[in-house]
């Protein structure tokens, strides 16, 4: 039986050569502020804006179709739709079992939502 319950997307994570002129692109016409950032040693290594993009600094990146990097996406039963995942012939990523790579490369983060999070999330209309 599939799994039974929903889930939303809650970031989609990309690929930048220049983390800073991001941050300012996204601020400056979107209004995204940072949320939280990662660090690698010294240096900025990830950062999440408000409104579910996650920006991964990638100096040598250099792929002419897209930078995609993974979805992120929150359920309302993290262990059914990892079981589901599994199911279906997903491999498991190294960052752990609920992170897994489909057949054809596309890589999900699959992450708990709290409370109601996910029917709220549902609520919005984005047409």
């Amino acid at each position: 039986m599939p799994y039974a319950t929903k889930g939303y997307l809650e970031h989609s994570a990309i690929y930048v050569r220049d983390l800073e002129w991001h941050i300012k692109f996204f601020w400056d016409v979107f209004g995204m502020g940072v949320r939280t950032k990662t660090m690698n040693g010294d240096k900025v290594a990830q950062v999440w804006l408000d409104g579910g993009v996650q920006l991964t600094l990638k100096p040598d990146y250099d792929a002419v179709d897209g930078c995609f990097n993974h979805l992120g996406i929150m359920v309302e039963d993290l262990d059914k739709a990892v079981d589901e995942a599994y199911k279906n012939g997903v491999t498991e990523m190294p960052q752990g079992r609920n992170w897994v790579r489909l057949p054809e490369g596309i890589c999900i983060e699959i992450m708990q939502a709290e409370n109601d999070a996910v029917a709220q999330a549902l609520l919005i209309d984005p047409r």
